[in-house]
């Protein structure tokens, strides 16, 4: 099946949604996109895609369906909305990050109505999106996750299957867990720079070039030198979602998490100082904490 002959449906158009519909549409999928917000299906409309009006609408149109979804609630409600489709999709990956209960939920809904739901929560922020800079971790139907590999290669640069319905999650959990260390550790490195009189972009530069870097110091740290966090990757309110999740599964598992448990505070005072910054406003928190002042 050639791309032009595929139309995919995109449910969920923000940060991560919309930059996985270009890139599907670049590599020439014709994509079907909705959003409950009126300004996001007009931007799709306008990169090329063509807006549907509900969920209900994607589902009968498209046998494919990926989803980019910020709530439980929301997932809930798209599952319900796609198995009341006219015709339902045959198989919807769901890319969010959320409860594996409520995925479980979700996909117990859409297989009442025979469509295959999969785990495939991503790696990578919006920016890294924007460039198909995205890890795909897939789980569930293998035989449905094969079938889907060439629509998510068209937005993601890795893919791996890792196991059954559910580990998808498990796994971008882990993964965040370290995102959620590393991206503070990368603020509380910057600002000891700034601190002790270096040049924090020519550190971010050299350091990033060494053993002590990281996808966080190389991401962020850019945004962490100019002390400018309004454009945000991730927003810190959907971050603090993100980490009550991570944090819940930890103490399902009886886990220890101290390093994860240590950063949690740095992202409430930086939440408390606008929830729509991106998450490397961490690093104000820890200029504030140092007393230092920018010039």
């Amino acid at each position: 099946m050639k791309p032009a002959d595929t139309l995919i449906g995109m449910i969920g158009l923000g940060i991560m949604g919309s930059a996985m519909a270009g890139n599907l549409m670049r590599a020439g999928h014709r994509v079907i996109g909705y959003d409950v917000l009126a300004r996001r299906r007009q931007d799709h409309r306008r990169a090329g895609g063509e807006a549907a009006a509900s969920c209900r609408d994607v589902g009968k149109r498209a046998a494919i369906v990926v989803c980019s979804l910020p709530s439980s609630e929301a997932l809930l409600q798209t599952a319900a909305d796609l198995a009341e489709s006219a015709r339902p999709p045959r198989i919807v990956v769901d890319t969010s990050t959320l409860p594996v209960a409520v995925k479980q939920q979700a996909r117990r809904r859409l297989g009442a109505r025979g469509s295959t739901l999969l785990d495939c929560p991503l790696s990578g922020t919006g920016a890294q999106a924007r460039v198909k800079d995205l890890v795909v971790y897939a789980s569930g139907d293998r035989g449905a996750c094969r079938r889907v590999g060439p629509i998510l290669k068209a937005f993601a640069r890795a893919q791996y299957y890792v196991g059954a319905f559910g580990a998808g999650s498990q796994v971008k959990f882990v993964a965040n867990l370290l995102v959620a260390v590393h991206n503070v550790a990368a603020a509380e490195a910057l600002v000891l720079a700034m601190k002790a009189g270096l040049d924090p972009a020519m550190v971010l530069k050299v350091v990033a070039d060494g053993a002590g870097s990281s996808r966080m110091l190389q991401v962020r740290g850019p945004m962490m030198v100019k002390g400018d966090y309004s454009t945000a990757m991730m927003t810190l309110e959907i971050w603090q979602k993100d980490m009550a999740i991570i944090a819940d599964f930890a103490r399902k598992v009886e886990c220890p998490t101290p390093l994860f448990a240590a950063s949690a505070p740095i992202y409430a005072a930086a939440t408390a100082m606008g929830r729509q910054r991106d998450t490397a406003a961490v690093c104000a928190v820890l200029e504030r904490m140092a007393g230092y002042h920018r010039r």
